[in-house]
């Protein structure tokens, strides 16, 4: 699904922040991305989303080089591609179904179409009572899930997920991260960058351990 060879990333004419990463992501495959704060997490998960490109190395995402795909391809790659960012993005105007059913309506589908899944997707994330209220009134763990609910509406073949329990108390983030391996279960790969070492010894996956800009992988 993912190759990355030797790929390393610097921003000006500083040090590389990454450096030599040599991996692969396969199919339905369940992995924590960890690491110090400022490790480079977050510079990583750009990388798989194709919103950063590398300074050197080679990125094959779905089988393509991602140096040789035309902008007007990415909307596309992306598609397949759902991430939950740290600060959630939501929109204080749009309700949370507008939120959910923002990626489909961008992409010109008609309501009627797509109505059902964002409510039953809101359902399975525990939202359904909140269906018609807007971001700013609900809490950090509401937000957080609304954000996960529209990254799954497009039903993506990778999921990426920045520090999603960062705002949880322990309860919810358990929940969380209940969601994410049922999403995983039925195929969908996961990525979820955390510092946060309780969540990941509930359940056993895969290590991808940032460290001075090098990955070290254990299985």
């Amino acid at each position: 699904m993912i190759r990355f060879d030797n790929v390393g990333v610097r921003y000006g004419i500083g040090e590389e922040v990454l450096q030599d990463l040599t991996f692969r992501l396969e199919p339905g495959s369940f992995q924590f991305l960890t690491g110090q704060s400022g490790a480079g997490k977050t510079s990583l998960l750009r990388l798989l989303f194709l919103s950063l490109q590398p300074t050197r190395g080679l990125i094959e995402v779905f089988g393509r080089d991602s140096s040789a795909l035309e902008p007007g391809e990415l909307p596309a790659v992306r598609r397949r591609i759902g991430i939950v960012f740290q600060d959630f993005r939501l929109l204080d105007h749009l309700t949370l179904y507008e939120n959910v059913a923002l990626p489909l309506r961008v992409r010109g589908q008609e309501e009627r179409t797509y109505r059902r899944d964002v409510i039953d997707l809101l359902k399975w994330v525990g939202l359904k009572d909140c269906i018609d209220a807007h971001p700013s009134i609900l809490s950090g763990g509401e937000q957080q899930r609304a954000a996960v609910a529209r990254a799954l509406i497009d039903q993506p073949e990778l999921l990426l997920a920045d520090e999603p329990t960062g705002n949880l108390d322990p309860v919810l983030a358990r929940r969380l991260l209940r969601l994410f391996i049922e999403l995983n279960r039925s195929g969908t790969s996961v990525v979820i960058a955390t510092h946060d070492h309780t969540l990941m010894e509930q359940f056993d996956a895969r290590r991808m351990i940032l460290d001075q800009g090098h990955l070290h992988i254990h299985e």
